[in-house]
C-alpha cells in the first residue's frame, strides 16, 4: 500500500498513529503496556483458555497471539490459505441455509447499539 492510500485508508486515526510513533523508541526499550476491551464472545474465549490453564492470564494469551501474528505475518501463502478456507466455511453455511436476510441482521444491529451495556469485566493483575 502507497503511503497515499495508507493515509486515506486510516484517515481517522491520526492521533493514535502520532502516539504510536512517539512512543516507539521508549516501546523499544522498555515494552508496552496498554489495555484492550474484548467484545463479550471473544472475552468469554480468552477467560475459557485462563480457566483450562492454557494461558496463565489475559496478558499472555494477547502476548501469544501477537507472537503468532508477527510470525505468520511473512508467509501469506499460508494466511490467504486459511483467509479461503474460512470464505469457504461461509459459502458452506450459506449452502446449508444457514443465512439471514440483511435487513433483519441491521435490525438487530441497531437494536443492540441501542440497549445499554453492562460494565466490562476487569481483570486485575494478581501481585505474588
Amino acid at each position: 500500500m502507497s503511503e497515499e492510500q495508507d493515509d486515506g485508508a486510516f484517515a481517522d486515526n491520526y492521533a493514535e498513529r502520532s502516539q504510536a510513533k512517539a512512543l516507539r523508541e521508549q516501546a523499544r526499550a522498555g515494552g508496552l503496556r496498554f489495555e484492550a476491551y474484548l467484545p463479550p464472545d471473544m472475552a468469554d474465549w480468552l477467560l475459557e483458555r485462563v480457566e483450562r490453564g492454557g494461558f496463565v492470564d489475559p496478558s499472555e494469551a494477547v502476548f501469544a497471539i501477537v507472537q503468532n501474528y508477527i510470525e505468520m505475518e511473512p508467509h501469506r501463502d499460508l494466511r490467504d490459505e486459511l483467509l479461503c478456507r474460512m470464505l469457504e466455511s461461509s459459502f458452506e453455511d450459506v449452502k446449508a441455509g444457514r443465512v439471514h436476510d440483511a435487513e433483519e441482521v441491521f435490525d438487530e444491529i441497531l437494536r443492540k447499539i441501542a440497549e445499554p451495556r453492562p460494565e466490562a469485566a476487569r481483570w486485575e493483575k494478581i501481585q505474588r
